[in-house]
Order: structure tokens, then sequence, then C-alpha cells
């Protein structure tokens, strides 16, 4: 029985060991303040020299104690390190937007972002105060788009005001000039996290007309005004919040939909469900709760909902939101009382 006990201890101190080896590897080369050389190499050494210790020492309690201690000098480092909001920040994500109350039902917002894309690369930036009445909300409609695996997806939620316009929602990774994602990196500290507020012609004709391989859906949120108008107050808090104090990304954590619904008094939180991280069945999700229409099965809904051919034929015209719209039953002019 004790060797089998010293036996299961082993293999557990193993598993352990190679999890704690393997996350400070991925620290060191994604958040290790130096070159790119320098942080492979730093992270290649960590990865075979930890390995090698403990096997060359059979794994002695001197050893495995050692090697818990630099771990932990590392674990310790990387807590240190804090967001910031003046990095070289890639174009189109380096100006953050913020509102500003006039009253209990008045709001302007700045630096909506409203660009004139001739390609991914070639833009023309804009950012624009928009002035909104909450008693003009008239509901949410929700994007979601891909752009590879069906198993993750990217929500944008837009706000109808009616006469006013429509205001898009999207929380995003914030990337420095040069960066690209990394589904990895995401889980370290490599990016801090963005609320975009903009034009549907920039932010969804961006992933349906200009860059290429993502599909876009749009459905419309079975959500009262009432409630319509208290999920636009929480992306205020979070743009405003954003402004002075920047947050990590965290692909798992904090990531475009659990960021959503971490806006949400605690109380008032659904249930905790797997897709809220694998995002690609976020709207099988919303469909079960009963947030979507509930007239059709949910595979015709979701055929339905796929607007980048609406949205290629309306191109940058100014009704382009009410183009990827036809498949939608117009809002009752009472929805906004």
């Amino acid at each position: 029985m004790k060797q089998f006990l010293r036996w299961i201890f082993i293999l557990i101190s193993a598993l352990a060991g190679l999890l704690a080896t393997g996350w400070a590897a991925g620290a060191l080369y994604f958040d290790l303040p130096a070159p790119a050389p320098v942080r492979v190499a730093a992270a290649i050494l960590w990865a075979v020299a930890v390995p090698s210790v403990l096997i060359y020492n059979r794994f002695q309690w001197r050893v495995l104690t050692a090697v818990a201690l630099v771990f932990l000098l590392v674990l310790g480092w990387w807590l240190t390190l804090q967001p910031r909001l003046d990095r070289d920040w890639k174009p189109g994500l380096a100006v953050l937007p913020y509102a500003v109350w006039q009253n209990d039902d008045k709001v302007v917002v700045h630096n909506v972002r409203n660009f004139e894309y001739r390609t991914e690369t070639d833009f023309t930036p804009r950012y624009e105060t928009r002035t909104y009445q909450l008693s003009q909300l008239r509901g949410i409609d929700a994007f979601q788009t891909y752009w590879g695996s069906p198993a993750m997806a990217h929500p944008i939620m837009s706000f109808d005001f009616g006469p006013q316009g429509r205001l898009a929602f999207s929380i995003e990774a914030r990337y420095e000039k040069g960066e690209t994602y990394s589904p990895i990196g995401g889980i370290y500290r490599k990016y801090e996290i963005i609320a975009l507020a903009a034009d549907e012609r920039d932010v969804v004709r961006l992933r349906t007309n200009i860059r290429s391989g993502e599909d876009a859906y749009l459905y419309r949120l079975n959500v009262v005004p009432e409630t319509a108008r208290m999920r636009f107050r929480e992306y205020i808090s979070t743009i405003n919040e954003l402004k002075d104090h920047p947050r990590w990304y965290n692909a798992i954590t904090h990531n475009c939909t659990t960021t959503v619904r971490n806006q949400l008094d605690a109380d008032a939180r659904p249930p905790w469900d797997w897709r809220i991280v694998v995002t690609g069945y976020a709207d099988e999700m919303l469909y079960e709760s009963g947030s979507l229409d509930q007239s059709v099965p949910f595979a015709e809904l979701k055929k339905r909902a796929h607007i980048n051919a609406r949205a290629i034929a309306a191109g940058n015209a100014p009704d382009f939101s009410e183009q990827i719209r036809t498949h939608l039953t117009p809002r009752p002019e009472s929805s906004q009382k």
C-alpha cells in the first residue's frame, strides 16, 4: 500500500509539475518584457531545464521545493503585470469611447467609431459624437460573427434608438501595432480589453464586406424596452470604466462574452453555461433560453439570420442597417414606450 501511495503521489506531482512548467513557459514567452529571441530562449530553457532537473534528481523533496519556489517567483512576477492605456495601439483600437449623461434620459457618446473602409488596412478614420435618449430605445439586436471554427464566434450588440439610429458595442482584445490574436496568448496577459462603440457600417460591414472568410448572423433579442435600457446603461458603464481603468483581456475569464455577462448584477446573471466560453454556440444558448424567436426551429432561424449576402448587396449604402434586416419583423412603434 505504501508503494502504491508513493506512486500515486509521484504521478500527481508529475502532472502538477508538467502543468506548472507549461504555464510558466507560456508566461515567459508571451509576457516577458523582452525582444522575441529572448522570450523564446527563456521559455525553451524553462521547459527543458525543469523536467530534466526533476528527472535527474528523481523528484527529491529538496529539488521539488526549489523548483516550486522558482515557479512561485515566476507567478509572482506575472501577477505584478499591470494593464496600460499608453501602448502603441493598432489603428482602430487606439481611441477609447466614453459617455456623459446629460440627465436620466439623455446621454452623449463620444468617439463612436465610423471608419470609411476600402480594405482592412486602408481606411479613413472617423470618430463621431452622438446623442441618444433612453426613451427612444426600442430594443436590442445581436450579431454573431465567425472567422474559422464553428465553435468560436464574436458577439456584437446593437441598440435600436429608432429615429436616432443604432449604436453597436463590440468588446474585443486590444492589440498593439504588429500584433495578431493568439488563442494561447489570450489566456496570458498579452492583450488589454476594449469596448468599442461603433456604427454598424463600421463594425459589422468590416466583418461581412471587408475582411474575407467571416460569416455574420443577426438575431433580434426578445427584450422589453426597460430591460434594453438596463443593458445599455451597463455598456455605458463599461466603456466609461475602461477609459480610465484598463483591464486585461483573458480568453476564458474576461473575453467578449464573459465580460458582457459580468456587466450584470450578480443576482441578474443567467446560470453558467459552457457556451458562454465556447462562443460559437451562444446563439443556440440564447434560443433555448427564449431570448430569440421561437416560432421556427433553431436551424431554420440560424439559416435566415445569415446576413453576408445582404450586407454585400447593401455595400456602403446609408440604409445598410435596414437592408441587412429584411429577414426580421419590424419592431412595432409601441415597443419604445
